[in-house]
């Protein structure tokens, strides 16, 4: 009996730990995100949101499409988390490459599901369907390893050491640096929720194109940094974790602005 207790609690734990490890931020970054972008709601806006997804909140709401990955269902959902531009592209050749893009990735499906959520005769099941994935998505293109370019799979084929555990470029970014700030999401928050009315304006008016271009180059000043095997710790924190921080900040305003736009 005591066996079987043990095998419940083995599975139990395997089943809820699966599918955490290819969330883009973890489930820490992006629930900051929402949770940023819920301090710059309109109160319509903010309506329109509780009445499609009732008392979940838009940080709560912000993991489902990662949850998601364990039912082979949704697997079909798997390339509209990123997308993987040519290399060494300029703005203007990124503004082209994304003109002429047709793949399933999140930048064509990001402006799908954007177009989507304006019907206003959608469905309520889509409209949440929808909306979470929204919400996810607009992390995932803050997360500059979302928006690598094309040959080291985001970073996963890198392999390097975070404090002496073994792991790849990908995951130190999705997981491990946000995590290692040792604050709980609405800390995060709360720590880097600072901005102007000028700033945010400026950011949420900035086009989609410059969002995902700011992710593709820091995507590629990261893959730059990285020497061979390299063992990440305290130093790799001092230096990127002011990028990381405004790309969370910037990921939340931006959502919200998005969110005003739509349902405002």
């Amino acid at each position: 009996m005591q066996k079987l207790c043990c095998r419940i609690v083995f599975f139990v734990v395997l089943f809820f730990y699966l599918p955490l490890q290819s969330m883009a931020w973890g489930m820490l970054g992006h629930r900051v995100v929402g949770e940023i972008a819920s301090s710059y709601l309109t109160s319509k806006t903010r309506t329109a949101i509780s009445k499609i997804l009732g008392t979940e909140s838009i940080a709560i709401a912000s993991n489902w499409a990662d949850f998601i990955k364990s039912d082979t269902t949704y697997k079909y959902l798997n390339t509209w988390h990123y997308m993987n531009p040519d290399s060494g592209l300029n703005y203007s050749q990124l503004q082209a490459y994304l003109k002429a893009d047709t793949e399933t990735d999140v930048y064509t499906k990001t402006n799908f599901i954007v177009k989507e959520l304006k019907n206003k005769n959608l469905s309520k099941d889509k409209k949440v369907f929808y909306l979470r994935l929204l919400i996810h998505f607009i992390g995932d293109l803050h997360q500059p390893l979302h928006v690598s370019a094309k040959g080291s799979n985001g970073g996963n084929s890198i392999k390097v050491s975070w404090f002496n555990e073994s792991s790849n470029l990908h995951r130190v970014w999705d997981e491990q640096l946000p995590e290692s700030q040792k604050l709980s999401y609405t800390e995060y928050a709360n720590v880097i929720n600072h901005t102007t009315p000028k700033q945010r304006l400026e950011w949420q008016q900035q086009p989609f194109s410059l969002w995902m271009y700011e992710s593709y180059k820091i995507s590629e000043r990261i893959h730059n940094d990285i020497k061979g095997s390299d063992k990440l710790s305290y130093n790799y924190n001092f230096k990127f974790v002011q990028t990381m921080n405004e790309q969370l900040l910037k990921g939340g305003v931006r959502l919200a602005g998005l969110l005003n736009e739509i349902f405002g």
